[in-house]
């Protein structure tokens, strides 16, 4: 049986990549309501995320660059929707 290691989608930008990256390896989430970016904090995942990023980044770019576009991103990312009331209100 011939076996296919699935592909990833063409990503335009480097954010985009990171993105995804922190996506599939569950580092970061999407609010179901609002579709902002969420930081799940969990340590884990984040770890996968920059071995990802090392051992395969996208073509052209290095993986040192790779890993400090995913650190970029997630400082810019919250760990709570914008939009969703917030506990305490």
């Amino acid at each position: 049986m011939l076996m296919t290691k699935e592909r990833r989608p063409a990503i335009r930008t480097l954010r985009g990549w990171a993105i995804s990256v922190l996506q599939e390896a569950g580092a970061i989430r999407e609010c179901e309501e609002h579709g902002w970016m969420q930081d799940r904090a969990d340590p884990h995942a984040r770890q996968r995320s920059f071995d990802i990023a090392r051992r395969d980044p996208p073509s052209g770019v290095s993986g040192d660059e790779a890993v400090a576009e995913l650190a970029t991103v997630l400082e810019s990312i919250g760990d709570t929707c914008l939009e969703c009331p917030s506990d305490n209100e």
